[in-house]
């Protein structure tokens, strides 16, 4: 490891390294769990305890991400009078997109899931968790500017161990990305360099929830091994 007085390390903690049987053996049972996993748009309304969406987000935050500047915010909303606020604003986007905003393409492409302008489920699910990124780093003291780096792919990965966390919790989720998404900003009072790029509706499947009859790409399909 090259010499720098400016960087600091530490010794690697927590790591055991566990045999070929038991490595398989988790990679398997995990894959197993999050191949369960669906995308639900019928949520119960059973109260789902914080430090459950904590610990989720917890876990959201351990993603990497470029020069380690965690470009992310994360706003979890339990407050029905909130939620119908967002439902109402969000609605009022969809009805846009769904009334030719998105192109005929697009809507064939959405037909065999069944989707449309109205999100119940904004209101129905226990939390809403909306996903900021930050465009640049911003001093909450002085207003000085600073800059982040690969934003999109450190926060798409901290997405990815949101929902994947949330699943391991025994939670249903929905990914809703309403276009354009700056009513999120202003609702939820974030500053000027953050964006909202998505919705993660959590809480549990309604007890007869339906889900689309899809099926996902084989291995040989999304991997190559050389």
């Amino acid at each position: 490891m090259a010499e720098n007085p400016q960087a600091r390390f530490i010794p690697l903690s927590g790591y055991e390294r566990p045999d070929r049987q038991r490595m398989t053996e988790r990679a398997r049972a995990f894959y197993h769990s999050m191949n369960a996993r669906r995308t639900v748009r019928e949520f119960a309304s059973d109260p789902v305890p914080q430090a459950v969406i904590a610990d989720a987000i917890r876990t959201a935050g351990t993603a990497p991400s470029g020069a380690n500047k965690q470009p992310w915010t994360f706003v979890a909303i339990r407050d029905a009078a909130l939620k119908a606020r967002i439902r109402a604003a969000a609605e009022k986007e969809e009805k846009a997109f769904y009334a030719g905003k998105a192109g005929q393409e697009w809507l064939r492409d959405l037909a065999h899931l069944g989707t449309d302008e109205n999100k119940p489920f904004l209101e129905k699910a226990p939390w809403l968790i909306v996903v900021f990124q930050h465009n640049y780093e911003l001093d909450p003291e002085t207003g000085k500017r600073g800059k982040a780096y690969y934003i999109q792919e450190s926060v798409g990965m901290a997405c990815g161990l949101l929902i994947a966390a949330l699943h391991q919790a025994g939670l249903a989720t929905l990914t809703h990305t309403p276009s354009p998404m700056g009513f999120l900003r202003d609702l939820l009072g974030r500053p000027k360099n953050e964006r909202a790029v998505m919705i993660v509706v959590a809480g549990y499947p309604a007890p007869h929830a339906m889900v689309p009859d899809i099926t996902r790409k084989a291995l040989e399909d999304i991997a190559i091994f050389k």
